[in-house]
């Protein structure tokens, strides 16, 4: 009589041994209330009395659906987003929320969203790593109570309409031409200094400007064409600032009828 009792004793004492991996852990509920968390590894369940729900603590990786919003400046746009997250509290995840995969992801679209219309379409643009920042703190601040710890969250494209890339592409031109020709400008003034200085210095020594000219002579035959240069001699310049203020003077010093 007892070779039974024993056998249906040993057959629920093994039916009542669990496992749970590294990365698990086991809520258990005695007569519907909350007794702790179990494992990793073997630990036993009152048969009939305990049950228990398994809590996978491994990070996991969700793909935020592509949002479709407007942002500050009344641009809409599609977006979507990457987000990494672990349950760092079993019993909260379990106990505080039904589903904390849906509740996490359901907050992480809203808080998106919302971070994409308190900011304009450049800032989307270029200050993607500020709004990363902003929207994880958003959403683990409110999944903190849930036992929920969000790692990371990335915007992983911004998709906006062809009418406003052409805008930006005729910008974008736009500020390159400007800028080409400030260089430009820039290039013939920082020229022109140069050349007034040149001249300033062939002015002091006549035997410079002769040389200048006959190294204009040699850059003209270097393209074999058929100008014709007449050079008048430096002596008719010289000679000529030389009588122009005798010229002058005479002129003055003429009576007037």
């Amino acid at each position: 009589m007892l070779l039974p009792v024993f056998a249906v004793a040993f057959i629920l004492l093994l039916a009542s041994l669990r496992i749970a991996q590294e990365y698990q852990r086991a809520i258990v509920f005695r007569l519907g209330r909350y007794v702790g968390t179990r494992g990793p590894g073997l630990y036993w369940l009152i048969p009939f009395i305990e049950r228990q729900q398994t809590i996978d603590m491994r990070t996991k990786t969700v793909e935020l659906e592509q949002q479709e919003t407007i942002t500050k400046d009344s641009v809409t746009i599609k977006v979507n987003a990457v987000l990494w997250f672990k349950v760092v509290s079993p019993a909260d995840a379990v106990i505080k929320v039904a589903d904390y995969n849906r509740a996490v992801y359901q907050l992480a679209v809203t808080a998106l969203r919302n971070i994409i219309g308190q900011n304009q379409l450049d800032e989307v643009l270029k200050e993607r790593a500020h709004i990363n920042s902003s929207l994880l703190q958003l959403v683990d601040a409110a999944t903190e109570t849930w036992g929920v710890k969000i790692e990371l969250v990335e915007i992983k494209d911004v998709e906006i309409p062809e009418s406003m890339q052409r805008a930006m592409a005729r910008e974008a031109e736009a500020i390159r031409e400007k800028r080409a020709r400030l260089i430009k400008a820039e290039a013939e003034l920082e020229a022109s200094r140069k050349l007034t200085l040149g001249a300033q210095e062939m002015e002091k020594s006549p035997m410079s400007l002769e040389l200048r000219r006959m190294q204009m002579l040699s850059e003209i035959g270097i393209d074999n064409n058929t100008t014709t240069v007449v050079l008048i001699p430096s002596e008719f310049a010289h000679a000529a600032k030389t009588i122009a203020p005798l010229l002058g003077g005479a002129a003055g010093d003429k009576p007037v009828a």
